[in-house]
Parts: C-alpha cells; structure tokens; sequence
C-alpha cells in the first residue's frame, strides 16, 4: 500500500467489526459473501456496461475500500483513490439447459470459496455468463462489510441510468452523494448513556437463550454446511395480509414478527422468548442517509412476552409499538447490548434471526430501453444457526437459512408450513387468543406424528416383504 494510493482511512462501524470477526474466524466459509443473480435479455453493450460500472466505484469511497486488521489494535478501513473492478466473461451458449444450470451451482460454490483478499479492493467483482443470443446470466459478488441490500436499488439504478447514458456516447452528471465516513463520524458523536438505560431496561430478568427445539441434528461432520428451504404463499394469502394489515394498521414486517414469536414459543416452551432481527440501520438524523453506499443494517434482540389469553390484533400492535421504540436505538452495537443483559458465560442472546426484506429491486426505477432485467436473486448466509427471510412481492415469500449441523431438512419443512398455518389463522380470525393458535399447532404436530408413523410402518412392513425371502434363503445356503 503506497500512501499516495490511499484517499481516506477510518473505523469500522460495530456492524463490520463483527462481520470482520467472523470473516477472518472461518476465512473459506464464504461467511458474509453475498451473490446476487439476474438474467439481462437484450442487446448488450459491454464497453458501455463495464464504462459504467467503473464509473460508480469511481463515485462510491465504499466500493473503493480495504480492510486491514493484522499487527494493528484495532482493524481499519482503508479507501484507495482509483480502483479496478474486474468483470469476468463467460460463453455457454453450446451448452444444454441442464448443463448451464449444473455449471452454474458448479461456478457459485467456487466463487464463494474463492471469496477475497480483504485488504484488496474492490472487494466485489462481476461474472456475465452468455447463455442464449442476446440473453446474459449476471452475477455480482460482493462481501457484505461493504454494502447492505438497501445499496443494491441505489446502485443498480444509478448503473442503468449511466449505461443508457454511454450506450448514447452522452455523458451523465449524477446526484452528489455522501460518503461513509459521514456515518462513522456520526456514530462516534452518539451518547450510549441513554441507549444502556433502554436496552439494560428492555432485557431485565431475560437470564437464559431461547432455545429452538425443532428435531436437532447433532450431526458435527455437517459443520458449517448451510442449507436453504423456502415456500412462497398463495396470491390469495397474500392479498388477504395485505388486507389484513392495512385495515389494523400493522406492518407486514409486524404479523411476521408476531408469527415467529408464537412459533418460537411454542417449540421452546417458554412463554418470555427473544430472537434477532434486523434493521435498516440508517439514522433519519443524517441528511442524505438515503443515498449513502455501505453496511449500515444491524441486528437487535427483540424480546417478546406471550400470554395466552391475549387477543391477537391487540397484542400484535403492542408488538409493533415496542419495534417502533426499538428502531431509535437501531445503531446501538450487538455487542454493547450483550454486555448490558443479565446472560451468562458469554452465551449469545439469540440463535434465530428474521429479516423482511423488499424485493430486492424496484424493477419500475431500472428498466431500460435496451435491456430488460429478470428473475433477480440472491446468495448468503450469516452466522446464526437459523435466518428467516420474509420477501415481500406480488407473493410473499419465506425463506430459511439453516446449518445442517444443528437442524433437519424435514424439521425446516414443518416449521415453514407451521408459518403457513399461522397466517392463515391469524387473517381467518383476528381476535382469536393465543392459546387457540398454540392449539393449533399442537394439532398440527400430533398430525405430523400420526402422518409420519403410518409412514414408517407402512415402509418398514414393505422392507418385511423383501428382506424376510432372502434371510430364508441365506440361512438354507451351506456356505452361509
């Protein structure tokens, strides 16, 4: 690193310092990389295309930056002046429809393995694979340290405006944006004294995890190998907790929350209950926040009470009421709060995580003359045994992350239909009490058993019929 090099050298936000803890404890895990997948149909102009992605690294001091722990108290980021984002081209046109997708799980797993040189940025790069005439598979990879899913819109956006702008040979003047620092500058002016009092407050008598027990596997040669599940709820399901929303003024985001804490009660037992969630992270107090580039989302305990006689809606907005309070300390660092709560023996605070997320694009703001974006998807995976992801579209989607190594894929598959089951509870009757929801659920598990049983003697008297002839057979042979 040549001095002359380097524009700017800063902190890190409490949210990259744990990610980078966690990055340079499992260093080939592809912890925190991100990999978000799109189909571009269309005459494509690749001078312009790579013009205009080298034109916004150039404008964005977080796509520009390095991150440097070693030999130093405390890790830094450092933001160098010029940059060169590689973009990396691929032709599968002769291929098969199968083989292009039995080459691209191939090429995804290499690419996360290959992950990045931390201290080398961009720590980003872009893959165009041609699949058919004018049809193109993107892939962008990126660590999550410098960007969060907030960043993907901007920068998506502002890529096709400059794109039609070069394929023109016209020049663009984009909007002045503020740069990251701006945020750790603003993080370091905060007061925690009042921050400590809210979140010392909030956990107090909270002294155990919340634990998931959902049919663990404690199979620890699958350490680390995370798998995925999601479904995606019916059109008329969806319409109906839109509705449902709307007319008790509660937030998707809410119902979701509110579903999981049911769920997670009812498998832990436990009526006082806390999990992860995560929040956008951007302080309303810093002009322009909006158009910023960098990590600023966070995890925060949420700390729910379940009382079975309560009423459903009631009890929902006094959920979302308690989120509302939390969102003014949405900076505070996991760490700090962990210190403040009355847990022990350096155990975590949770082992579940929710994120609702917007569909990744708004495709009505990137939509161009020459190029039409579709079938848009993305690639991670955190830390935590469990993440559940609410997309929300046209149809709610519901999405599991989970390590193999803690959880069965058929404990996984029950539980995201016991989600299905509560939401449909939840729209059928919005006053029911809780109990009747946790009714349900035991209802449905004695079903599952019941399902699973039959199962398993049927198949266990079809092996009977196979093997039974043969052990016959065996026992007259002499050489047996």
């Amino acid at each position: 690193m040549k001095l002359e090099d380097v524009e700017d050298i800063y902190t890190l936000s409490p949210t990259q310092q744990g990610m980078l803890f966690h990055i340079l404890a499992e260093p080939n895990s592809g912890i925190y990389l991100e990999q978000i997948l799109c189909i571009l149909q269309g005459k494509l102009n690749f001078s312009a295309f790579e013009k205009a992605w080298q034109q916004i690294v150039k404008r964005h001091p977080s796509l520009r930056t390095g991150f440097i722990s070693k030999n130093l108290d405390k890790p830094v980021q450092v933001v160098y002046r010029r940059v060169k984002l590689v973009i990396e081209q691929y032709d599968w046109q002769n291929f098969s429809n199968y083989k292009q997708k039995e080459q691209l799980n191939t090429f995804l797993e290499l690419d996360r393995q290959r992950g990045f040189q931390l201290s080398e940025p961009p720590l980003m790069r872009l893959t165009l694979i041609r699949i058919d005439q004018e049809v193109y598979q993107l892939i962008w990879t990126t660590y999550h340290l410098i960007l969060d899913g907030w960043c993907t819109d901007i920068l998506l956006k502002e890529f096709f405006a400059l794109y039609e702008a070069f394929c023109r040979d016209d020049s663009l003047q984009l909007q002045p944006c503020r740069p990251y620092r701006d945020y750790i500058a603003w993080l370091k002016k905060q007061d925690l004294s009042a921050t400590e009092a809210f979140w010392r407050q909030k956990l107090t008598g909270f002294k155990k995890p919340t634990y998931l027990a959902i049919n663990r596997s404690f199979n620890y040669g699958e350490k680390d190998n995370y798998a995925q599940q999601q479904i995606q709820l019916s059109a008329n399901i969806t319409t109906a907790l839109k509705s449902f929303a709307k007319h008790h003024h509660l937030t998707l985001n809410t119902l979701f929350i509110g579903a999981w804490a049911l769920l997670l009660s009812h498998y832990s037992k436990e009526k006082d209950i806390v999990f992860g969630t995560v929040v956008s992270g951007r302080p309303v107090t810093l002009p322009g926040i909006e158009s910023i580039v960098g990590l600023f989302v966070n995890t925060l305990p949420t700390r729910v009470q379940i009382s079975p006689q309560d009423s459903l809606v009631p009890w929902l907005k006094t959920l979302q009421s308690q989120y509302n309070q939390l969102r003014q300390y949405e900076h505070t660092p996991l760490i700090n709060i962990q210190s403040w709560s009355e847990l022990s023996g350096g155990l975590p605070l949770f082992e579940s995580l929710l994120a609702c997320q917007n569909s990744l694009v708004n495709f009505s703001r990137i939509q161009t003359t020459s190029l039409k974006v579709d079938n848009i998807h993305f690639n991670s995976r955190s830390n935590y045994p469990l993440t559940l992801v609410m997309l929300l579209g046209s149809e709610l989607t519901l999405v599991a992350q989970y390590n193999l190594s803690r959880f069965q894929t058929t404990a996984i598959t029950r539980m995201l239909g016991h989600f299905e089951a509560v939401f449909n509870s939840m729209v059928a009757e919005p006053y029911l009490q809780l109990n009747a929801l946790t009714n349900l659920l035991n209802e449905l598990e004695k079903k599952e058993k019941a399902s699973d049983f039959k199962k398993l003697k049927n198949f266990t008297a079809n092996k009977l019929k196979i093997i039974q002839p043969k052990a016959i057979e065996l026992s007259n042979t002499k050489d047996y």
